[in-house]
């Protein structure tokens, strides 16, 4: 296939700002790997069900898409600078309250303002590099985006590091990349985007998400706004939103969206829970199947965090040989081997399995990115941003809390059963209401007054269960691998990938 230009040197001012942007990012998965791998600490502090850590773990995302959505909707129109000093402000206060959070809904709302601030950096960083490298954005995008399995790996790494110490402690370590990024960023100036440099009107960028895309987006942040307010959802009412939203668009752009760019859209929800969504939940699903070395779990987040990294560095050859959408082919196909290989391993077969779906996930994100930053530059930042929207509010709404709440069903058919009747009585807690239905779940207070015998007995019967989470997972990638094939021929058609450009 085809391979863009590649883009000239860039200038000592462009690498500074490029720096910056890429620091921002690992302060924004920094607290991602601390939640991810405190959490166990934080169910036994505030007695969490499987489905409220999962909740946690939503709300640590979807709230991102809003933000993310509303700047790149104005950022052109205010500047970058503007939205970046916001993000430094969301982030400071956040973690404030974060650290003195008292239980669960005191820590559920501080986690939302971090999500907030996560994604006003997101709405910033994409398209400034984006418009710095117009002729390699595929490459400078997954540079950018090692930035993520950096933060996640050094913030895994500080917790095991400091594990006898609070979560307030490990939480209060994020403020290291936050003042460093501000630092960095503050002194700045920053690029127009090239929508704008190149005359691209306001709706001829909306005209690329259309009518079909803001449906989406629609239905999506209904999800998002009620669970906010606590309030019950529905299909069909989010449909509805989702329909007035899309309809509206439609009228005022005149247009369904661009039908590439809807693809992209169906596949990033799976695709944000086949990697964030996983990552979230990991040090959680391979805790009770490790070898017995004192925080295993954590290690083996730190060593998938360090390979994404790695390979995110050196992606410029492997875009250029397999261009994005073959990339992404491949990826999938190797993500759907390492979940199902997580599914059935245990002790130190965990490493080679998590080598695998390291490899497998490394460019989903970051390609997809980049692959919509080239097809679809009339849309700017918001067709770029759009994207991380759709999959953030995806996996926060509906991804993370269902792996939660199929844990928590597996795990109750698991253990209401006579050969486990007797431990269950025992440990068996309230129902607790969740976006999905009433679930069962495990009182953990009960659970630490336990003979040894029944503890072991039921850390097995757990560990079991949690690994099952990974063949549930590895759907995902499946569907996208299916949608990916399609795009694969589609460009194959019209004479292999070619990056579009604007004048």
């Amino acid at each position: 296939m085809s391979t863009p230009a590649k883009s000239p040197p860039a200038s000592a001012s462009d690498m500074k700002l490029f720096w910056a942007c890429f620091i921002a990012l690992v302060a924004t998965s920094f607290v991602f790997g601390i939640r991810a791998n405190t959490m166990l600490q934080l169910q036994g502090e505030f007695n969490l069900s499987e489905e409220q850590k999962g909740n946690i773990g939503g709300a640590g995302m979807w709230p991102f898409a809003i933000s993310i959505i509303f700047f790149s909707l104005i950022i052109d129109k205010i500047g970058y600078k503007l939205v970046a000093l916001f993000a430094i402000a969301c982030h400071t206060v956040s973690l404030i309250l974060t650290v003195r959070a008292t239980g669960y809904s005191s820590f559920y709302y501080a986690t939302l303002l971090i999500a907030i601030a996560n994604g006003t950096v997101e709405a910033f960083v994409n398209p400034v590099v984006a418009t710095m490298f117009p002729r390699d954005k595929a490459k400078w995008l997954n540079i950018l985006h090692a930035g993520w399995p950096a933060g996640l790996a050094l913030g895994a790494l500080a917790t095991a590091v400091f594990s006898e110490q609070s979560w307030q402690f490990k939480y209060s370590l994020c403020f290291i990349p936050l003042v460093i990024y501000a630092f960095l960023t503050i002194p700045r100036m920053f690029p127009i985007n090239e929508r704008v440099a190149a005359g691209v009107s306001y709706r001829d960028m909306l005209r690329e998400v259309g009518g079909l895309g803001f449906f989406i987006l629609g239905s999506l942040l209904y999800f998002a706004v009620m669970q906010l307010l606590r309030q019950e959802v529905t299909l069909a009412y989010s449909a509805i939103a989702g329909a007035v939203v899309g309809l509206a668009a439609l009228a005022y752009t005149r247009s369904l969206g661009n039908w590439l760019f809807i693809v992209v859209l169906v596949t990033i929800g799976p695709l944000a829970t086949t990697e964030l969504g996983t990552d979230g939940w990991m040090p959680d699903l391979l805790k009770l199947s490790g070898p017995d070395v004192k925080n295993f779990e954590m290690w083996v987040f730190v060593y998938v965090s360090a390979i994404m990294t790695v390979l995110r560095f050196y992606a410029g050859p492997i875009v250029h040989r397999f261009s994005p959408i073959g990339l992404l082919v491949l990826g999938s196909m190797i993500a759907i081997a390492g979940l199902l290989l997580l599914s059935n391993s245990v002790g130190w077969a965990i490493v080679a399995a998590s080598t695998v779906y390291a490899v497998g996930k490394t460019f989903l994100w970051s390609t997809t990115l980049g692959l919509t930053s080239e097809q679809f530059p009339k849309g700017g930042a918001l067709t770029l941003n759009g994207v991380s929207a759709v999959g953030v509010l995806f996996l926060g709404v509906l991804g993370s809390p269902y792996i939660g709440f199929k844990q928590d069903l597996d795990l109750d058919k698991r253990l209401n059963v006579p050969d486990h009747a007797a431990i269950y009585a025992k440990v068996k807690g309230e129902e607790k209401a969740g976006m999905f239905g009433k679930v069962p779940s495990l009182d953990q207070t009960r659970i630490a007054t336990l003979p040894e015998e029944e503890r072991r007995q039921l850390e097995t019967i757990q560990a079991a269960n949690k690994r099952s989470a990974f063949t549930t997972i590895a759907l995902l990638p499946t569907f996208m691998l299916l949608c990916y094939l399609g795009m694969f021929l589609y460009f194959r058609s019209k004479g292999g990938y070619k990056p579009v450009e604007l004048s």
